[in-house]
């Protein structure tokens, strides 16, 4: 049976959606050739594949298989995505903060291992109460008190639960001008760099540097997370803009990022140099 979504999917249920409509079109197969299959009108396929409506697991695997999809482990990943209705932690601040900040706990909480490479600011999880509401004090669009303590208190959770309880690898790859802004005033400043080396000591978490003297670096300047997913196929990248996190999931972007990441990690200190040029960077504040 096809329910009826709430009008904003989340950035998850988009992606089954997303992924049918890709077996759809290397098929070859219109809407209406899918729709026969599942016995439903046309513009149903087009809804689920828009992320309007949800789609069973069994489902799904009907419209695999009607495709030609021969890649079983991709397949059953993708039917166990569409089946998974657990409300996460996050959805208690629906409404309360943007979409795409739900959208991101979502993506890193079902991640099998996460990397995030950052310019400007040190990544998200990894920020203290006192910085990461200096940022948001900065924002844009000026925000109400209120309006800030709660996305501080969202991302703290988000730490939380990524950094303290977490179960999968989180690699951050860090530009040393990132370490050197000083949101908050110069004692906000170091609070987060000891935050910061705190948290490189928790065996799931590595931390990595890129120094000004490794010259320039790769991708296009804005913070990138690319998250691990049950498969390669389902792995996902995203990027920060105005108008929050953009998603990205066409082989040819997930090709391009691992390859940026790769560079990035090759450009990075070791894990104990940057350490120490955190130490020294929290001196010269």
């Amino acid at each position: 049976m096809l329910e009826h979504m709430p009008p904003t999917p989340s950035a998850r249920k988009q992606r089954v959606g997303i992924e049918l409509r890709k077996m759809r079109d290397a098929a070859g197969t219109t809407t209406a050739k899918a729709a026969t299959v599942l016995g439903v009108d046309r513009t149903k396929i087009t809804l689920i594949e828009q992320g309007t409506y949800s789609v069973s697991p069994e489902r799904v695997v009907t419209l695999a298989r009607s495709y030609g999809e021969a890649d079983s482990e991709y397949v059953n990943a993708l039917a166990e995505m569409a089946g998974d209705k657990t409300k996460g932690w996050w959805e208690e601040y629906r409404g309360s903060v943007p979409q795409g900040f739900l959208d991101i706990c979502e993506f890193e909480h079902h991640a099998k291992g996460m990397y995030s490479y950052q310019i400007c600011h040190p990544p998200g999880p990894m920020q203290s109460e006192c910085y990461s509401r200096a940022i948001f004090q900065d924002n844009q669009v000026r925000l109400t008190p209120r309006v800030v303590e709660t996305r501080v208190e969202q991302r703290m959770l988000r730490s939380e639960m990524l950094m303290a309880k977490g179960t999968h690898p989180y690699t951050a790859i860090v530009h040393e001008a990132a370490l050197r802004m000083q949101f908050g005033g110069r004692d906000a400043a170091r609070e987060q760099l000891d935050w910061m080396l705190e948290l490189s000591q928790l065996p799931h978490v590595t931390l990595r540097v890129i120094s000004f003297a490794a010259g320039g670096f790769k991708g296009p300047g804005q913070a990138i997370n690319y998250a691990n997913g049950p498969v390669p196929r389902l792995d996902t990248v995203s990027y920060d803009s105005m108008e929050g996190p953009i998603f990205l999931h066409l082989t040819e972007h997930l090709e391009e990022y691992r390859a940026v990441v790769d560079q990035m990690t090759d450009r990075s200190l070791s894990v104990e140099d940057s350490r120490d040029l955190i130490a020294k960077i929290k001196k010269e504040i």
